[in-house]
Formats: C-alpha cells, structure tokens, sequence
C-alpha cells in the first residue's frame, strides 16, 4: 500500500470507529494519526530503497516493526500520563494501523524484529535507489499498476469525502458564526 491507501483508509476506520465511540475523538488527534499512517514508510522507504538500498533493498525495515510500533505506543502512553498530550498516541495508532494494512504479520521475520534475527530480508528487485523512483513513476501511467492499486484508489476517494465533510462542516460553523453577528 502507498500514501494514500494508507491516509485513506486509516482516517476512514478511525472516523467509522468515531461515529460508535465518541470518546475517540478525544484519545486520538486525526493529524496525528495521519503522519503515523505513514511513519513507517516515510522512515524507512528512503532509508531502505533509496539511502541504503545496496544494503537493504527493502523498504519495510525497522519502522514496519512491532518493536517501533511498541516503542511508540509506551511514549505515547508516558506523554499522556505526564502531560495529557495525545499526539505520540496518536502517531503510535497510525503506526499500528499501517503495520496490519501492509499485513506485516506475513513477513515475520520484519515483523517480530530482532526476535527472530538481526538482519532483515534483502528484497529481489533488479533496479535500487534512484531508479526505483524513476521505475515506480513510469509504470504509474500503466493499467497494471493501477489494477495492483485499487487501494490508493479507495483512499483517494476516502479522502475526498473526508475533505467534503471537513469543508461542508467548516462552512456551516463559519456561516453560524456571520448569522450570530448580523444579529448583533
């Protein structure tokens, strides 16, 4: 899954979730758990494919980890203890949620890290680093890819529709707040 299979469907679940558990809202900061939506690539596709492909050439490394996901959960839980701050919570629910969207929990070697070994497994692609952009760019004007895609889709549309009920909300607040001082 890519950027906004990940956005898409992680904001659709926790405002799905929203509608039947109200107190959500206040545990989880949306923003938040949009970046954690995307954390784990964001540390480790540069990191993996790019940076240090000759070493990895993998771009599910230590962010795609129970161990990272783990690790920001308990600094999470410790900010909201101290200071009543949800945003590592928050960013550790996205983490979460990307870990069980990319099903990591068939790739348990990467998964249950460094459990079941130090190293990480080596991906079988024949282009690395620049090139892996380049190659992704080109075949992302190919049906095929979109085909293989049909979540980017999905989130795409998720997100349009989240945007529409974010503006149409805005405007009734911002209309409400113009009716209350022409009253004045």
């Amino acid at each position: 899954m890519l950027l906004f299979g990940h956005l898409g469907v992680t904001l659709g679940i926790f405002f799905g979730l929203g509608i039947f558990v109200p107190r959500l809202k206040t545990l989880i900061d949306p923003r938040y758990l949009a970046i954690g939506a995307i954390l784990p690539d964001l540390i480790d596709k540069p990191i993996g494919e790019v940076i240090f492909a000759s070493i990895f050439a993998n771009g599910r490394i230590i962010g795609h980890t129970l161990l990272f996901s783990l690790l920001l959960f308990l600094i999470g839980l410790y900010m909201y203890e101290k200071k009543r701050d949800i945003r590592v919570f928050s960013l550790s629910a996205g983490s979460f949620f990307h870990l069980f969207e990319d099903q990591m929990g068939s790739a348990p070697q990467t998964f249950f890290w460094p459990l079941l070994g130090w190293s990480f497994p080596r991906g079988s692609r024949d282009y690395i680093g620049i090139e892996h952009i380049l190659v992704m760019f080109r075949d992302s004007f190919h049906l095929e890819f979109l085909q293989n895609h049909i979540i980017e889709i999905l989130g795409v549309i998720i997100g349009f529709v989240l945007a529409y009920y974010l503006f149409k909300k805005l405007w009734k607040e911002k209309n409400s707040e113009d009716i209350g001082r022409e009253k004045l």
